[in-house]
């Protein structure tokens, strides 16, 4: 995440948070209009996260999210088509790390009690080095993904990945242990 920016958790609901988050959409929307080359769609990163982006990122456009400085990229990572970010709470996805079609990162999340809900609540996500998620994965909100984790097509994970693991289902579970070399 871009350190000279507070986390959005700091000034949910303030007019700095909407202004960023105006911004980041205008931005996402340019991005996702027509073609564009790796290397513009980094730029466009750059431009909406506020921070580096390692020049081997890739990113297949369309790509949504909602507040660019809480999202931070490894190096080597992929996001195929679709994806979305809600990254108020701060998302890191880590070197090498693998995100499938159609994945929602949700770092965001409402109370339970039908009179305080319209607040917003987040926690952070974290995607571990060489992690793999694959295609329409749900990750919801304070979930760390470890590394060399797979979360099968369709999951939804609720509760944290250990590393070399793979989970799958709604809610996800460990199905078995990474098999190595």
């Amino acid at each position: 995440m871009n350190p000279d920016r507070p986390s959005g958790k700091d000034y949910v609901g303030s007019d700095a948070l909407y202004a960023d988050v105006q911004h980041t959409m205008r931005l996402c929307a340019e991005m996702n209009t027509g073609w564009h080359t790796e290397a513009e769609v980094r730029e466009y990163l750059r431009q909406i996260t506020g921070g580096e982006i390692p020049d081997t990122v890739r990113v297949f456009a369309p790509l949504h999210i909602n507040y660019g400085p809480g999202v931070s990229f490894g190096d080597d990572c992929f996001l195929n088509f679709g994806c979305t970010l809600l990254a108020i709470g701060g998302i890191t996805i880590g070197d090498g790390a693998f995100v499938g079609p159609h994945c929602v990162l949700a770092t965001e999340y409402h109370p339970e009690d039908p009179a305080t809900r319209h607040s917003l609540l987040t926690k952070p996500i974290a995607i571990g080095r060489n992690a793999w998620l694959g295609a329409n994965v749900t990750v919801l909100a304070g979930v760390t993904i470890g590394e060399n984790a797979i979360v099968a097509a369709g999951s939804v994970v609720t509760k944290d990945v250990p590393p070399d693991t793979v989970v799958a289902g709604t809610p996800a579970r460990i199905i078995r242990e990474i098999h190595k070399g």
